[in-house]
């Protein structure tokens, strides 16, 4: 039986879940940021009453994307023009909670494609792709001060730290970090994108080297036959006990589901093994996320449709439900 959880204002033009599924953030064409509340944080079911709205920008926001909870209540917003701001929930004089602004991003050239937070041993870190190619790290200094950041690394998603490229034109880009936060674990992510250089399209795997303190690719999730094919979107699933990673990564073939070593070989690199490749979709995937287990990966594109995916004992992977769009 379905049943309606929350109306989005029209013009609504992306949405993120919290950790938990008690708040929804939106973003919409005219630049408005709106939070969604839960009115019982203890009911399994997700029904809103009460929301917070603020005007983020004058031009349209097409991401939005919540901290980390251990840094409180706090938002990523990109917006049409390239731009990045955060925002977070605070208190000031005893007046009721606000979203106030504390700290932007961007250049007068360059755009902000993607953001993803990860939260490493020591710190929080910030992963923007920006529209010439280039991947920026940024390190929070100070956990009770989101506007205190430190740019960390600069690099190219090239398959090896040496090679340098040049300017790069790039329409999208997808980052996706390992959602794993084990102490003895590296940080980690995967990013792609869609550019108009094949040696930065292809997903690759990125690890914080510790001794030598920067990041390196680790891994590339390609076959040779691809020939840096534009990524469309990936996603890093959680991992409850499997001996291997699996990301998901989307490009005009379609979904391939990736399996990634744990164990780096000699050289620092680790395996890969693409053990499915999904078709289903009519067009682009847009948008992939796990369940938290780690077993079903769900998608939508350009055709509107949500699908389901899950593999069998077999490992083989299948569309398990299709989700067409109502009128």
């Amino acid at each position: 039986m379905e049943k309606s959880l929350v109306t989005l204002d029209n013009g609504t033009t992306c949405s993120s879940w919290n950790y938990n599924g008690e708040r929804l953030a939106t973003g919409s064409v005219d630049g408005t940021l709106a939070i969604f509340d839960s009115i019982d944080p203890a009911s399994s079911s997700f029904t809103c009453t009460s929301r917070s709205r603020v005007r983020v920008h004058g031009d349209s926001i097409v991401k939005v994307v919540w901290v980390p909870p251990e840094y409180g209540d706090a938002v990523g917003c990109i917006c049409s023009d390239g731009t990045l701001s955060l925002w977070e929930e605070v208190v000031e004089d005893a007046q009721p909670l606000q979203w106030k602004p504390c700290k932007s991003f961007g250049s007068n050239s360059n755009k902000v494609l993607d953001v993803q937070f990860g939260v490493s041993p020591t710190s929080l870190k910030m992963v923007t792709a920006y529209s010439d190619g280039i991947v920026k790290v940024y390190e929070l200094l100070d956990p009770l001060e989101l506007k205190s950041w430190q740019l960390q690394a600069e690099f190219q998603n090239a398959s090896d730290s040496v090679s340098t490229f040049g300017k790069a034109l790039c329409l999208s880009a997808s980052i996706s970090w390992n959602p794993q936060r084990s102490a003895s674990q590296q940080s980690s992510f995967v990013l792609g994108f869609h550019s108009d250089t094949p040696q930065l399209n292809s997903a690759k795997v990125w690890e914080f080297d510790q001794d030598h303190q920067r990041w390196l690719p680790v891994a590339k999730l390609a076959l040779p036959e691809d020939k840096g094919d534009k990524v469309f979107t990936t996603a890093w699933a959680p991992n409850i006990g499997r001996p291997y990673e699996v990301i998901a990564v989307a490009t005009h073939q379609g979904i391939a589901i990736w399996h990634l070593g744990l164990n780096p070989d000699l050289d620092g690199r680790l395996s890969v093994e693409r053990v499915a490749l999904l078709s289903g979709h009519d067009g682009e995937v847009w948008q992939m996320e796990w369940d938290m287990s780690g077993m079903t990966l769900a998608s939508t594109g350009g055709d509107g449709m949500v699908k389901l995916w899950q593999s069998n004992l077999n490992g083989v992977w299948h569309e398990q439900a299709a989700l067409e769009p109502t009128p």
